[in-house]
């Protein structure tokens, strides 16, 4: 509010005050942040720590610890270490290869909008896309049946629906998010640390071993952090792609909430609560690393 606005008026004994319509802007977003973010998130620690009598208890966290849930846990954080680690590889060859290499810049645009639509390409669409292609009677395994009498589970002992297939399902939006995120971050490295490299007689590999990864590891780590909360956090993939034939924690958090006659839906929570939890701490790394890794791009 500016000065003017804040003093009275000529003539007049009332201030004029001015609306911060400016605000307003902001209005649609707090309102579903907090309707679909904050209000749920609430709802689920809350839960955690209830009976089915809504009376306060820690049982629901001990039992955490009980059946096939620390199993299930285990798996999760396997297959989200897998994809990310998969998807930083792959996906900063890519981005370096298009935005360091000797390709046509034109070739830029449409990586980061392509990347830009398959980061959010998840959930039944992607797990009938990687069904109808890699599942039983998809068209690689009809066509490697067909053609080459080939088996893919029998002859080539593959079965998309195992620890690396969905693994491979969560690549295609791992790859393309860590291309968006790591592009800046090359685009960052000045073309003169690089000049100064070479006059002082480092080869390429010494100006990336010694110069360009130890400014990029903070991203790079960062960026691996928020790709395994990504992964871990991936429920409506997870369910539509595997059903219960992988043990992993969002099958079993909604086996628990459904609500049927061995369901438990504080201990749902619980499960919900230990996500929360999880992807927390590495979306915390993710920023805190970030934070420190801008210092040097600036």
């Amino acid at each position: 509010m500016s000065v003017q606005s804040a003093m009275p008026m000529a003539g007049s004994g009332k201030p004029n005050f001015r609306l911060p319509l400016n605000w307003l802007g902001l209005l649609p977003f707090i309102v579903f942040a907090l309707l679909f973010l904050v209000l749920p998130t609430v709802h689920i620690v809350v839960g955690a720590f209830q009976d089915r009598d809504g009376a306060f208890t820690l049982q629901n966290l001990l039992d955490l610890r009980n059946g096939t849930i620390p199993a299930s846990y285990w798996i999760s954080v396997k297959i989200s270490v897998a994809s990310a680690a998969l998807g930083c590889l792959i996906g900063f060859g890519m981005a370096a290869a298009v935005t360091l290499g000797d390709l046509p810049r034109w070739m830029k645009s449409p990586q980061l909008t392509f990347s830009g639509v398959a980061s959010n390409f998840a959930g039944v669409p992607l797990a009938f896309a990687f069904l109808a292609t890699y599942g039983p009677v998809g068209v690689v395994a009809v066509i490697m049946r067909q053609s080459f009498d080939i088996v893919l589970s029998r002859d080539l002992g593959f079965n998309i629906l195992s620890f690396w297939g969905l693994t491979s399902v969560y690549l295609f939006f791992q790859i393309p998010l860590m291309i968006l995120i790591i592009t800046p971050a090359l685009d960052g490295l000045k073309r003169e640390w690089r000049e100064a490299a070479e006059v002082l007689g480092a080869t390429g590999v010494q100006y990336w071993r010694m110069v360009a990864l130890p400014i990029l590891f903070p991203s790079l780590l960062g960026t691996f952090a928020l790709l395994f909360a990504n992964a871990f956090g991936a429920v409506a993939t997870a369910m539509a792609f595997t059903g219960s034939s992988l043990n992993i924690v969002p099958i079993q958090l909604f086996a628990q909430i459904r609500g049927d006659v061995l369901g438990n839906p504080n201990l749902g929570y619980a499960m919900a609560f230990g996500m929360i939890v999880v992807t927390g701490i590495a979306n915390g790394v993710y920023i805190w690393l970030r934070t420190r890794s801008e210092r040097w791009l600036k």
